[in-house]
Formats: structure tokens, C-alpha cells, sequence
């Protein structure tokens, strides 16, 4: 099977995707499974009787001059998602309708030769759209937005999430209202937006043209747009069509799709925890912050490997900090996702295990998971080969302490003096002469024990000088 997102331009196609005279279409029950998945996600109610329909305009990356949709039965309507503001409020944007149809060619714009290329790898691919109620208000807004439905696109594995490569797009209709009224103006849309940055970039020039319109008198002219990243603006496609400049009829190809409920049932018991669940129930279940929560439930794979280490044994507060800090950074320095890495939840609950036991301390630690992220090895095996663990052993510690304290008078003077704060540094110096490996708390506790050993013969000695 030829990827169509990463062959050659014109090499994934067929006499379908092409529209060549005498060819058929069919339906693809993956792409309505998948759909329905969506659908139920955004709490939509799926239509059991729903028709595709030809949707008509003349378009170079559309070699039938029409494009298989849907419009008066649509797949699923009156859906809602809720997004989490940066104020910590909570915003309910409502789904107009979730649809299917065929997805277009590629243009691609050469400004110097005043031309344009098509691919027509992606024509005729199931494309899936969803229409949200116009309840965004900001450019923030349709920022979270946008996130959030690739986020639970990925969360059901039915999309990549991958922009850059097209296979996820948004198109943001822009309208202005006059200030202190609810009547919104003449719309313009703006199409295929294909990462985060350039959507507010686009919605911020947008608004601004059309309030500079508005504001010097003129009218805003209904339009389709695109996104000239390199000129950062805007410029016309086509003239923006209502319904009826697009004849829709039904589609004469395709049968109507009758969904049965069991069908439906069946697809909604697959269905994963999504993200928003899984924050409350980190929260609420095991006691993490609303950031580690966030963060560890951000991709699918991450909360899996999260929940698959605490299957395996791991104490949820620990582990989630070890992912969150010290494996995350490892992973952003080799630029490397969670699936690729060599560390596996069952190893890392293991060199947590042998923390937790002391066994080794948390910088030994932290040297070991770089360890076992680089050559895969299992905690216990590093340790073993480096001879990393910990000194435990009073007797030795205590040896080690010693030495320390009488290779350093003056300091020890200084401590004697009553500045405490040089127990610190003295600890410091145990803890490398021991090259990491002593047992903190008990180098703490015998370095203390032998520093008011020292104090209680100052105290005798002059006593014995003043009798």
C-alpha cells in the first residue's frame, strides 16, 4: 500500500481519486468507524440514517468539478467540547455537525512564476470535517481548540496529528460584530491552516484587516481565503459560496448509510479514557498535581507508559516526578518520544525500587536512568557493573566521616565556634570522599553524632582548663 501523505507528488493515485470517466466510489467502513469514534467524543448524536451528497464547484484540485460530502443528514450533530481557559474558567464550545467526505487535491503556490502545482495524492482520501457553533471569541480560544481536537484525534488513534504533513488541517471563519450588539458581520474564511502559530497568525491579521475595513467605512467582501506565510497575510482564492452556489444533491453513487444502534454501541465500548478523565482521575486517585496530571496525559503513549509503570509496582507521586522531570529532559536532549526510548516502565520502577530501598541515592540515580536511556540496561545491572551502590555500612561511613573531619581542622574550628552552617559543607566533602555513593541520611546522622562528640570534648576540656 502507497503512504499518500509521504510518496512523491501525483505517485499515490488511482482512476478513482482522479475522477477519470467510468469510475465508481465507495464507501470505506474503517473511515465511518473512525468517524464515529470522533463523533462520540465531541458528545455528538450519531445519525443512523445518514446521505452523502455531491457538493459542486469548479476548483483545479478537484478533478470531478465535485466533491463527495454530506449536507442535510450529516454523520452526527449537536456535539460539545469544553475547553480550559488560561483564567482556569471553563468554555463550552458547541459542534454544529461532524461530516464526512473526499478530501482535494494539493495546490501549491509559485508566487515568482505566477503558477501553481498540483498533487493529487490526498484526492479522493476520507476526510472528516467538524463544524463548530460560531462561540469562539478569541484567538486564544480557537488556539485551545484546535489543540484539544488534535489532542483527541491522537487520543483515538485515528490521526497522526502530524500538520506539517497536512493530514490534519483547520479552517477558521472569521466575522466582526459592532461593539455592544449581537448581530455578526460578513464572514471570511480562511483555509487550510496547518499548524498552531499560523492559525493565530491568521486570525490576528484577519481581524485587523476587517476591523480596518469596518472602521474606514468600506464592507467586507464575503471571501475564501489562504495564508501567505512568507508575505504574513491573507490574500483571495475564490469567492465565498453559500449553500445553494453549491447545488448539493444527493449523491447518486452512494447509498444512504443506515448505522445500526449495536454498531454504534460496540464502537463506543472501544473508545479510550480521554485526556480531561484522565487529569480528574490522576488527581483524584493518586494524589497528583494538576500540572503532572496535564502534562503526563498530553500524548496517549506517555499516559500509558505513566499508567503501565504503576501497574508494575510504582508509587504514582514518584514515578510521575521521575517522568516529569528527569526522564522528560532526557527525551527533549535526544529529541526522542516515549515510544522510541529504551527505558520501559518496568525498568524504571525498578531503579525507583532500588532508590526507595537505598540501594542507591537520587544523583546516583539520576545517573543511572541517563545510563539505562542510552544502552537500554536494567537498573540493577548498572549498578552492579559501575559498583554504584550506596555505602550503607555504619562502620565505614563512619570511617569515611572521620577522615573528613581530621583533614579539615580549620573548619571543624569553625563549627566548634558555633557557625552550624559549616556542618553543611562538611557533609559535602563526606559525601565526595565517599564519590557519591554514602547513604545521605546516614552520613547525616554519624557526621552529627561525631561533630557533638567533638563539641562535648571541647566543653569537658574547658571546664578541665578552668578547674
Amino acid at each position: 500500500v502507497v503512504d499518500s501523505v509521504g510518496a512523491a507528488p501525483n505517485s499515490a493515485v488511482c482512476p478513482v481519486c482522479l475522477g477519470m470517466p467510468g469510475m465508481l466510489p465507495v464507501i470505506n467502513k474503517r473511515a465511518l468507524e473512525y468517524s464515529i469514534r470522533v463523533a462520540l467524543a465531541l458528545n455528538c448524536t450519531i445519525q443512523s440514517h445518514n446521505v452523502f451528497a455531491r457538493k459542486n464547484y469548479f476548483y483545479p484540485d478537484l478533478p470531478k468539478a465535485y466533491q463527495i460530502s454530506q449536507y442535510e443528514l450529516p454523520l452526527a450533530t449537536n456535539g460539545w467540547i469544553d475547553l480550559n481557559l488560561d483564567n482556569g474558567n471553563l468554555k463550552r464550545v458547541n459542534i454544529r455537525r461532524v461530516h464526512m467526505e473526499e478530501d482535494t487535491g494539493k495546490l501549491t503556490h509559485l508566487e515568482e512564476e505566477a503558477s501553481s502545482l498540483i498533487d493529487f495524492n490526498r484526492s479522493g482520501v476520507p476526510l472528516l470535517e467538524i463544524v463548530t457553533e460560531p462561540d469562539l471569541h478569541t484567538v486564544n480560544e480557537a488556539r485551545l481548540l484546535a489543540m484539544k481536537i488534535r489532542q483527541i484525534l491522537r487520543y483515538l488513534r485515528v490521526n497522526t496529528g502530524d500538520m506539517e504533513k497536512g493530514v490534519i488541517r483547520f479552517e477558521a471563519n472569521i466575522s466582526l460584530r459592532q461593539s455592544g450588539t449581537s448581530s455578526l458581520g460578513t464572514r471570511t474564511e480562511i483555509k487550510n491552516l496547518n499548524s498552531f502559530r499560523i492559525l493565530g497568525d491568521a486570525l490576528n491579521y484577519e481581524i485587523e484587516r476587517q476591523g480596518s475595513i469596518l472602521e474606514t467605512g468600506g464592507a467586507v467582501v464575503q471571501d475564501t481565503l489562504g495564508w501567505n506565510e512568507k508575505l504574513r497575510k491573507t490574500f483571495s482564492q475564490r469567492g465565498k459560496e453559500e449553500a445553494h452556489d453549491y447545488r448539493y444533491f444527493p449523491e447518486p453513487d452512494l447509498p444512504s448509510l443506515e448505522i445500526p444502534d449495536d454498531w454504534i454501541t460496540q464502537i463506543r465500548g472501544k473508545a479510550p479514557e480521554l485526556p480531561d478523565a484522565k487529569v480528574n482521575r490522576y488527581q483524584e486517585e493518586m494524589d497528583l498535581t494538576e500540572y503532572e496530571s496535564k502534562i503526563l496525559t498530553e500524548e496517549r503513549s506517555v499516559a500509558e507508559f505513566f499508567e503501565s509503570a504503576v501497574e508494575a509496582g510504582g508509587e504514582p507521586k514518584s514515578a510521575a516526578k521521575w517522568m516529569t522531570n528527569d526522564l522528560f529532559n532526557l527525551m527533549n536532549e535526544n529529541k526522542a518520544s516515549i515510544e522510541e526510548i529504551k527505558i520501559t516502565p518496568a525498568s524504571l520502577v525498578d531503579l525507583l525500587r532500588l532508590i526507595g530501598e537505598g540501594t542507591v541515592n537520587r544523583n546516583t540515580g539520576k545517573e543511572i536512568l541517563a545510563e539505562m536511556f542510552n544502552s537500554g540496561l536494567e537498573a540493577g545491572d548498572i549498578v552492579d557493573e559501575k559498583k554504584l551502590a550506596q555505602v550503607s555500612d555504619g562502620q565505614e561511613v563512619a570511617e569515611i566521616v572521620k577522615n573528613v573531619l581530621d583533614n579539615n581542622p580549620d573548619q571543624v574550628a569553625v563549627f566548634l565556634s558555633g557557625k552550624e552552617q559549616v556542618k553543611g559543607w562538611l557533609f559535602g566533602q563526606v559525601m565526595q570522599a565517599a564519590e557519591g555513593k554514602a547513604n545521605p541520611k546516614i552520613v547525616k546522622k554519624i557526621l552529627s553524632k561525631q561533630l557533638s562528640e567533638l563539641q562535648r570534648l571541647g566543653r569537658d576540656d574547658n571546664r578541665s582548663k578552668q578547674a
